[in-house]
């Protein structure tokens, strides 16, 4: 297991590092000139090239490569070019709010999921599987922007329930703690402060949960009725076992192996930043500050996010194979491991 994990911690560098390059240059030889953007239409051709001097634009690309992996190695993604400050400090400040929404989106996604997909299989072909199909295929239809638009419209607008945007009451707002609003209010015991937070977080999380819910729908049954027809699952329903117990205790136990890689896969991709989702609720985290950085031209706000967006898949990639190779002891780790 040891030389198993070792083995896939050796595979992320190349990954990663395949990964920088490929970033680097999109934003440093592809993209358009950021000194016109920067400075403005009005700046004269010696203040751009000034500008670019001091941000190190005129460097060989080879080396202004090398200056960014250095960086980043050490926690610097580099400085902003409107708020020249910290990227990573910038990052690390919003990081918090996509980290709550992406927890309570994966909560919300697994738990319905999960549930419609084992609904789904027990009841095969009849109209509870119909019902569950056509949910977790509008769930991977609809775009986002659209289901959080109407939800808003509907739910905001129409009805006058909920938020629309934002994250707190910005009166009830913590300050200090960890970031994460649900964390430090139940903290400092300001129970109407976490209401407001919970409320801010319906819309936003619903959205963003959709898509994941749908997959882990469709995988949750697929498992299932592969599951449901071995011959451990006779075997138990021969011994007079009840259907509780087939399904929960010997089907769905068997069939969570594919499906928690697909919450694991999900999960990562919720972290990396729910850019659309983010901004239709104006929800301040790494997403939001993405398109913000992307319509600013902020090519190193934009690389540090996207960079962290891929170590954060790599890394979440990583994690459901070592927990997928723990979980399931049929899988071999390779000829020579296996003497």
């Amino acid at each position: 297991m040891l030389q198993y994990i070792i083995k896939r911690i050796l595979l992320v560098i190349p990954v990663l590092l395949g990964v920088t390059v490929i970033i680097f240059l999109i934003t440093r030889v592809l993209a358009a000139d950021p000194a016109p953007v920067v400075l403005g239409e009005h700046a004269t051709a010696d203040q751009m090239a000034a500008w670019r001097a001091d941000n190190g634009l005129d460097d060989p690309i080879w080396l202004q490569y090398i200056n960014f992996i250095v960086g980043a190695v050490q926690g610097d993604l580099g400085t902003s070019y409107y708020t020249h400050t910290s990227i990573t400090k910038e990052i690390a400040a919003r990081f918090p709010a996509t980290a709550e929404l992406a927890v309570c989106a994966i909560i919300v996604a697994a738990v319905l999921g999960i549930t419609l997909g084992v609904i789904a299989a027990v009841k095969k072909n009849k109209l509870a599987d119909n019902i569950s199909m056509v949910i977790a295929l509008i769930g991977v239809s609809m775009p986002v922007f659209w289901s959080g638009i109407l939800l808003i419209l509907l739910f905001s607008g129409i009805l006058g329930w909920l938020p629309s945007s934002g994250r707190i009451d910005p009166l009830m707002q913590p300050t200090g703690g960890t970031g994460f609003y649900i964390i430090d209010t139940i903290a400092r015991g300001d129970w109407e402060a976490l209401g407001d937070a919970l409320y801010h977080l319906v819309l936003p999380t619903i959205t963003l949960s959709l898509y994941s819910m749908a997959i882990i729908t469709r995988m949750t049954r697929s498992a299932m009725l592969d599951t449901l027809k071995a011959d451990y699952v006779r075997t138990a329903r021969a011994k007079g076992l009840s259907k509780r117990s087939v399904y929960i205790k010997h089907a769905l136990r068997n069939a969570m192996l594919p499906v928690t890689t697909v919450i694991g896969l999900q999960f990562g991709s919720l972290l990396g930043g729910a850019l659309l989702t983010e901004t239709v609720f104006s929800w301040p985290g790494i997403g939001k500050y993405a398109v913000d950085c992307v319509l600013k031209s902020d090519f190193p706000a934009v690389q540090g996010i996207v960079i962290l967006v891929a170590v954060i898949f790599v890394f979440m990639n990583l994690i459901v194979d070592i927990i997928y190779a723990y979980l399931d002891p049929r899988i071999k780790y390779g000829a020579k491991e296996e003497g």
